[in-house]
């Protein structure tokens, strides 16, 4: 079954001049693995459809199920400097909690809020 990130995992977020940082954690260890196989740095990038405009560096920090992805030329320019109002790093890590992962069955237990999963 497909679902969104969200139900998979949370995110924390930073920024500092044109780079943002966007943090995933997964709910579950046993969600983790799902998380390291189809979120990789060409998808991360390709699910903002052309708003960063760098390179992706995914870090694995496998001990406490996460994954941290650094993002270049994500803000552009900087907040300072982009006329866009909400170009922040909160609302790039908000934004891929839409991203779909697709989670088999025998874990839809440690999803977050299964009983809304259809």
């Amino acid at each position: 079954m497909k679902v969104k990130l969200q139900h998979v995992a949370h995110t924390r977020s930073g920024d500092k001049g044109n780079t943002s940082n966007i943090a995933v954690f997964a709910y579950a260890p046993e969600l983790y693995p799902l998380l390291k196989e189809q979120l990789t740095e060409e998808r991360f990038k390709k699910f903002y459809g052309g708003a960063i405009t760098g390179t992706v560096t995914r870090y694995d920090v496998d001990n406490i199920h996460a994954m941290n992805f650094v993002c270049q030329g994500a803000l552009g320019g900087g907040v300072s400097r982009s006329l866009c109002l909400d170009n922040y790093g909160k609302a790039l890590s908000a934004a891929v909690l839409g991203f779909e992962i697709e989670v088999p069955e025998h874990l839809k237990a440690f999803l977050q809020a299964p009983e809304l999963i259809t």
